[in-house]
Order: C-alpha cells, then structure tokens, then sequence
C-alpha cells in the first residue's frame, strides 16, 4: 500500500524521466536528420543521372549531359544507326556531330531531316547538341556559354565513353547550318587532334562583319571595344593557322544567301593557305529547303574520310541490350569499309 507521500515521490520521478527520454529525442533527431541530407547529397553528387545511361534501346533519343565547365546539363538528339540495336551488333561507329542555327535547338535537325534514315544509310551515330545561341564558342563574358568546351571536349568524351564509336580524330566529323556553320569549322579548326572532318552549309564565318546580329555582342562584348575578340573568334581568321591535309573541309553555300560574300572570302583565304577543300555555290537562300539539300552531300563527303580506316573497337563499351555474346577480348582490331 503507498502512502500520500510515495506517491508524490514516484509521480515526480516519472515526470523527470520523462522530460528526460524527451529532451533526448529532441537532441538526436537533428543529427539523423543531418546525416541523411549529407548522404544524400554526396550521392546525388556521385551519380549524376549522366554518368549511369543505360545501354540505349531506342535508335534516337534525347539523352542529358552534365557539363562541368557550365556547371549545368544540355540536351542532345543523339541518332543510332539500326543495326547498333541488333543482336550480337558489336561493330564500332564514326560520329558526325551536327551542329543547329541560331535560334534553334537540339531537336531542330531531327524535326526537318531524316536523321535515322541518314545513320543507318552512312553507318555512323550522329549527335546534335543543343547550341543555345553559343555560336559555340567559349563566351569570354559570360560563364554559362562554354560551348567551345562543351561540344569539343565534354561531350566527344560522353559519346565515347557511352557508346561504341571508332574514338579517334579520323572517324570525327562535325557539320552545321549557319550559326553551326561557323562552330563546325570553329571548332575542328581549334581542335585539329579531335576532329579529322568538318563542314559548313551557309555559314557565318567571318562574325566580324555583323557586329549587332544574333547576340554576339552578349558572347564577346561590345564590337568596338572587343574587335581582338571577335577576330579570334572568326573562322576566316583561323585559316592562316591551318596546314595542308590537316583537316577534309567542305563548304556550301547558296548564292542568294545573306552569307555568301564571306563564304566566298573564306574559300579564296582557304586557295590562298593551299588548304585543300571541297567548295560549292549553288541558287538558295538561307533555308532549310537549301540545307536538307546539302547535309546528303556532307554525309557523303564524310563517308570517303571514314573509309577504310585501321581502327580499335572497344567493344566492352554499351554492347547490344539484346545481345548474350560476351567478346573475347576487350579489343578487336578491324578494317572498317563504309
């Protein structure tokens, strides 16, 4: 039997262990609640959903890639030939990068050309990044247009680390429309050891004679206080650095185009180097009637680059989903023929 008095002595204990286990609860749940956000986050860090793409299973897609450069992700319409998907296919690709216009997009070659049609006729993967308005340059004022970066060095080694391409310049080309036209040429002319081809259809490639069109003063600043900048940053002027059979250049352009008086100066700088060239003008204008006319063409051109080349073909690298054969070595050595 407790007395009066016990009975306070346990209701006051059992207050104090309560108030005891509570303040516990409060102590220790911050600290799990801490630890989880940290685990999380230095996961999120670690798998980026760029870095664990599957094996593709579909022969064009619009796959994400981080640039760390940009601090940011860009999409890319990337197109298979068929046969990468077939069973068994353990064949290595060339890679034709193909560059959009100004105001365009990723998607904009594919929504206007048959690219699928295009891959499995040439045997090549073809990647068309998202520009952005870049004019794929390296923007020396503004940190978010890294695409000289982009294009030439984070996103060729996404292709060849994700799929199974022929990872050398030789087996690289890279062809654009416009604002493209001058990244292609752009960016194999800075980048001879990464790309072994390279085309414009109707290019901008003297940026230099239209100071206050398309953003370009948001990409180099101010012409008239930046006029260094933009000549380094125009194609005709990375003629002179240029050497004979360094790169398999062509250049189109149509003759009722807005750009066609520096493409006929770039092809009379190009004769003047002795840098050999494939040149055409035909009647058009600056359209895409005129270029789905001329991306055949380049394609074609690339094909002759691509033939024939002693290559190494990794072939551990994105296997057919479908295919159950393992090879035999991590390697296979191979004439290819397109």
């Amino acid at each position: 039997m407790f007395t009066q008095s016990s009975l306070k002595y346990l209701a006051l204990h059992a207050l104090m262990l309560l108030a005891l286990v509570c303040s516990s609860c409060k102590n220790s749940t911050p600290a799990t609640s801490h630890e989880t956000a940290a685990e999380v986050k230095t996961q999120a860090a670690v798998q980026h959903p760029s870095d664990t793409l599957p094996a593709p299973t579909q022969v064009q897609s619009v796959v994400t890639v981080h640039s760390g450069k940009m601090k940011r992700d860009i999409d890319n319409t990337i197109t298979l030939p068929q046969g990468y998907l077939a069973q068994g296919d353990n064949t290595c690709y060339p890679v034709v990068y193909l560059l959009h216009g100004y105001g365009d997009t990723h998607a904009s070659w594919s929504q206007k050309f048959d690219l699928k049609d295009a891959a499995t006729k040439h045997g090549v993967i073809i990647v068309c990044p998202d520009g952005q308005n870049s004019w794929y340059l390296d923007s020396p004022v503004d940190s978010t247009m890294q695409f000289e970066t982009y294009v030439a060095t984070e996103l060729v080694n996404y292709i060849d680390t994700h799929y199974r391409t022929r990872a050398d310049k030789a087996s690289r080309a890279i062809t654009g429309l416009s604002m493209g036209g001058h990244g292609a040429l752009f960016l194999a002319m800075r980048h001879p050891e990464v790309f072994g081809s390279c085309g414009s259809m109707s290019g901008g490639v003297d940026i230099t004679k239209f100071p206050d069109r398309w953003m370009l003063d948001k990409r180099l600043g101010k012409y008239a206080a930046n006029k260094k900048a933009w000549a380094d940053h125009s194609v005709i002027n990375l003629v002179a650095r240029l050497k004979p059979g360094q790169l398999n250049i062509i250049v189109d352009d149509g003759s009722q185009d807005f750009f066609y008086e520096v493409n006929m100066a770039l092809h009379a700088a190009l004769d003047k180097q002795g840098i050999k060239h494939d040149f055409s003008t035909r009647p058009g204008n600056h359209s895409w009637k005129y270029w789905c006319e001329s991306l055949p063409k380049h394609l074609d051109f690339f094909d002759q680059a691509f033939a024939g080349k002693e290559v190494v073909c990794k072939t551990s690298i994105n296997k057919s989903p479908t295919s159950p054969q393992a090879a035999s070595s991590d390697t296979i050595k191979k004439k290819t023929n397109n």
